[in-house]
């Protein structure tokens, strides 16, 4: 089974104020709008970096779980990992052994995602995505690969995640994914394209504080804060 790091999502009290500072400080641009984050009581926006996507979700009504992570960690920050995979069926049953559930099962022409209880992994939102066609990403609209812009990043490499006790956490969400553990201390989930990074939680407690990302040619390496959550390029 294969495993890559896919899409990162941020949640952010004012997406509109949110929007430019992604786009002038990462070099992005916005690919889409997914009507369907509706039913969650959300609106969004997608960005390509490389073939890999940043997406930032926005309430827009009360008693959202975006909200209550709005307002448990203090503003804006980080919400949900996505991983894809080629083979959905053998994924969902290592969620299975790992006694984690399923909460919502998002499924669109092409593309489904398994969606886990956020307290059966633990730092964030996870879900683990297969589609009909290995690359292709039904999530960001029809067009997206117009949009791909990678003058300054052009790909994902890592997600970190603070949690109280990294080690647990890591040991988890390994568990739940089939993936293994790297690192001395055994703090890194190793995908087989990207990382997912677990370090002591910070005043803000547990949940997805930052993002690794591979910088352009050329390109002067960027480390800012955004929405919350600090990005590097490497």
């Amino acid at each position: 089974m294969r495993l890559r790091l896919r899409q990162i999502v941020m949640v952010a009290a004012d997406l509109d104020a949110v929007e430019p500072v992604i786009e002038e400080q990462l070099g992005v641009e916005l690919c889409f709008r997914d009507p369907g984050v509706a039913t969650f009581g959300l609106c969004n926006a997608l960005f390509p970096i490389g073939d890999q996507f940043l997406e930032v979700v926005s309430p827009t009504r009360p008693g959202t779980t975006a909200g209550r992570l709005l307002d448990k960690r203090g503003g804006d920050g980080g919400y949900m990992v996505i991983v894809e995979t080629n083979d959905l069926a053998r994924a969902r049953a290592d969620i299975e052994a790992a006694a984690a559930r399923i909460v919502y099962e998002a499924v669109a022409d092409g593309v489904t995602g398994l969606h886990l209880h956020p307290a059966d992994v633990g730092g964030a939102i996870l879900s683990v995505d297969g589609t009909d066609t290995w690359g292709e990403w039904p999530w960001a609209g029809p067009r997206w690969r117009g949009h791909i812009r990678t003058s300054v990043v052009s790909a994902i490499l890592a997600v970190e995640v603070d949690a109280d006790d990294p080690v647990a956490m890591a040991s988890r969400w390994a568990s739940v994914l089939g993936a293994r553990l790297t690192g001395d201390e055994g703090t890194t989930v190793a995908l087989d394209d990207g990382e997912i990074r677990f370090v002591p939680a910070g005043a803000r407690g547990e949940g997805v504080s930052g993002f690794v990302l591979q910088a352009a040619p050329g390109a002067d390496p960027i480390d800012t804060e955004i929405a919350g959550c600090r990005f590097r390029s490497v």
